[in-house]
């Protein structure tokens, strides 16, 4: 499932017509139905966790610059930041998935009451639904009718047709610890240059300037990485991403500069 979708998202963005046709094949579209069970993707959660994490940690790393304080201040807020911050976004992240899957869960168990206890209306919601399609007369009928002669397809049909609803396959606890290790693996870097001052008192004074080289790479890879989950341009999205994550650290630099006096 997730291959065929991949190649059909690429074919899209390369506007390739052959390839469009190759992944919807009747044996394509058949095997990807087959492994459609449980299928599900954690690379949203990885690079939003990454995305955060690499511009709140070099916001510190820049604030602490900007007021000439010393690389150990910047290991130890940095590190700070990055197992703070990081286990709160995977908590957030954990806690809002858990209760967007519970809220859904409810809302199939009412669906599933509604239509043992009053079928009735039910089946009128699905006729109404098919008419809004464009369906009517015997087509409408008999749409309604192969709907509703299987209770698991009838309640599908309520919750994404009436509600708009989607049950989430991805495990909440996995969500929230990709974001955690994306958080604290990319959000580390702006800090490497300064672990090694700590060891190597050379780099000290360009340990700034290695951090803004390697963060901004940082930056633009993981912009450009997110064209699969967003399917924007790759250049366009890495150009985005290292535009805002520099605001940001430009922000933070002058916020410390400015207040360099009371440190």
């Amino acid at each position: 499932m997730k291959n065929r979708i991949r190649q059909a998202r690429t074919a899209y963005r390369n506007r390739d017509v052959s390839e469009t046709k190759k992944v919807h094949t009747k044996a394509a579209i058949t095997k990807s139905v087959e492994e459609h069970k449980g299928a599900g993707s954690y690379v949203g959660d990885f690079i939003y966790g990454a995305i955060d994490g690499s511009v709140t940690t070099f916001a510190v790393v820049s604030g602490v610059a900007g007021a000439s304080l010393s690389a150990n201040i910047v290991i130890i807020l940095g590190l700070a930041n990055l197992f703070a911050d990081g286990f709160s976004m995977a908590v957030g992240n954990y806690l809002s998935t858990r209760s967007s899957n519970e809220f859904v869960q409810n809302e199939r168990k009412r669906e599933e009451w509604e239509v043992e206890h009053y079928p009735e209306g039910e089946v009128e919601e699905v006729r109404q639904i098919f008419r809004k399609k464009g369906f009517s007369g015997r087509g409408l009928e008999s749409a309604v009718k192969t709907i509703t002669s299987n209770n698991r397809v009838w309640v599908d049909t309520m919750m994404a047709d009436e509600l708009g609803l989607a049950e989430e396959r991805l495990s909440p606890f996995k969500k929230g610890m990709v974001t955690f290790v994306s958080f604290v693996l990319v959000g580390s870097i702006p800090l490497l240059s300064y672990f090694l001052s700590y060891f190597w008192h050379a780099v000290s004074s360009v340990a700034y300037l290695v951090s803004i080289s390697l963060t901004f790479l940082a930056f633009f890879l993981i912009g450009s990485t997110k064209i699969y989950v967003t399917g924007k341009n790759w250049l366009t999205s890495g150009l985005e991403t290292l535009l805002l994550g520099g605001m940001a650290a430009v922000i933070a630099y002058m916020v410390g500069y400015g207040l360099r006096g009371i440190a």
